[in-house]
């Protein structure tokens, strides 16, 4: 089985995928650790010397690649605003979105590198999150509240996709 994580930056798509591989005892692919592996350069780096555009392909490249992979994938914040990557992921495995209120989110990436949030107001990122958030709804096949603790969104996957696991 492959798990898509999306949302908005800083909800926890990594964190969480991170702890819900081990949970799985199974793969973890962080999706903008792979493009920056496979480009030979950051993302920061990718955006200014090719631009969005370029780095909006490269995630539709490791969407497709990475499709064919068990186990659990954190996307990147714009890999499922892309129909195609949506639809392709949503045909080899399942696309969760995590629900994670703005404010947390911008709490979380307020002070980081990231090319779009050192573009960007507050108030640009909150627009550019309602207008994610649509999409992200559209393109998912489940959405979880994962305002709550790493542990009870990790609960609350598991019982949408009717994983149940012995604890040892």
């Amino acid at each position: 089985m492959t798990i898509f994580l999306c949302g908005f930056m800083g909800c926890g798509k990594s964190t969480i995928g991170l702890k819900l591989a081990q949970k799985l005892n199974c793969n973890f692919i962080d999706m903008d650790n792979y493009i920056e592996q496979q480009a030979g350069m950051t993302i920061p780096e990718i955006f200014e010397k090719f631009g969005e555009n370029y780095f909006r392909d490269l995630e539709t490249n490791a969407v497709q690649e990475l499709a064919h992979h068990e186990g659990v994938i954190a996307c990147g914040g714009g890999a499922m605003l892309r129909e195609i990557n949506a639809n392709f992921a949503r045909k080899t495995g399942h696309v969760i979105l995590l629900d994670v209120p703005f404010r947390t989110c911008y709490f979380r990436i307020a002070d980081s590198d990231r090319p779009i949030v050192k573009q960007n107001t507050r108030q640009q990122l909150q627009n550019l999150y309602n207008k994610r958030y649509v999409i992200y709804k559209k393109h998912c096949t489940h959405v979880i509240d994962a305002s709550h603790s790493v542990t009870i969104s990790i609960q609350n996957i598991l019982n949408t996709l009717g994983i149940e696991i012995e604890e040892k």
